[in-house]
C-alpha cells in the first residue's frame, strides 16, 4: 500500500496446442506467449482527486490490457486495513467509483476540445464526439465505459482514449488460509462472486 513503483512478474504461457506447431513445422526459434503481471499498490478514496498515490497509481493502470481487482476477503487483526474494517464490496466500489471518475475527469477535458474541432466538420473530430457523448453520460451515472455497447470503429476510438473503466476487470478474493480448501464457505467471497456474477 506505501509503495509508488510497481512491481512485475512475467509469467511464460505453456500451451499444448503451440508444442504440436513446433512438433510439425521446426521453427528455428520458439517463442512463447508470455503475461506481464504488473502489481500495483492498494487505491485509497479520492485517488481520482490525487490523494494517497493516487494520481501515480492511475498513470500505471492507464497502460495495462485488463484490470485484476485483489479485495481484502479475510479478517486478521494483526493485519490493519486503511479503512479499519474488512468489506471486499466496498473496497471494490471504492477502486470502481475512484476510476469511473478519473475517467470522468479525462472525458470532461476531452470533450470541449473535440466539440470545437467537430463543428469545423472535421471527420475524425465528429466521430470521437460522438464517442464522448455516448460515453460521458454513462460515467456521470457512476457506471464504467465497458458497460456501454460500441461498434467496431467506435472501439477503436474508445482504444485510444484510454480510459480506466473501459478495460476487462477480474475480481479475486484474497481469502483466508483456513477457507482455501473450500472458498464456498467464506461469506467474502460469496460477496465477491456474486458481485462480479451480477
Amino acid at each position: 500500500f506505501a509503495t509508488i513503483n510497481p512491481n512485475s512478474g512475467i509469467a511464460e504461457l505453456n500451451d499444448v496446442r503451440f508444442d504440436k506447431l513446433v512438433d510439425i513445422f521446426h521453427p528455428k526459434k520458439e517463442v512463447r506467449a508470455v503475461f506481464e503481471f504488473i502489481d500495483i499498490a492498494g487505491l485509497v478514496k479520492g485517488a481520482s482527486k490525487g490523494e494517497g498515490l493516487g494520481n501515480k497509481f492511475l498513470s500505471h493502470i492507464r497502460e495495462v490490457d485488463a484490470i485484476c481487482q485483489v479485495v481484502r476477503a479475510f479478517d486478521d487483526d494483526n493485519i490493519t486495513h486503511v479503512a479499519n474494517k474488512v468489506d471486499p464490496l466496498e473496497d471494490i466500489d471504492t477502486i470502481n467509483m475512484e476510476l469511473t471518475l478519473a475517467d470522468l475527469e479525462s472525458v470532461n477535458k476531452r470533450y470541449a476540445r473535440v466539440e470545437k474541432v467537430a463543428r469545423t466538420k472535421d471527420k475524425d473530430a465528429v466521430a470521437e464526439f460522438a464517442v464522448l457523448q455516448k460515453i460521458k453520460p454513462v460515467l456521470e451515472e457512476g457506471k464504467p465505459v465497458r458497460s456501454i455497447e460500441f461498434n467496431d470503429e467506435e472501439k477503436k476510438i474508445v482504444k485510444g482514449l484510454f480510459l480506466l473503466t473501459s478495460k476487462p476487470v477480474l475480481y479475486v478474493a484474497n481469502i483466508a488460509e483456513e477457507d482455501m480448501a473450500d472458498p464456498e464457505q467464506s461469506e467474502y467471497y460469496q460477496q465477491v462472486k456474486k458481485f462480479a456474477e451480477d
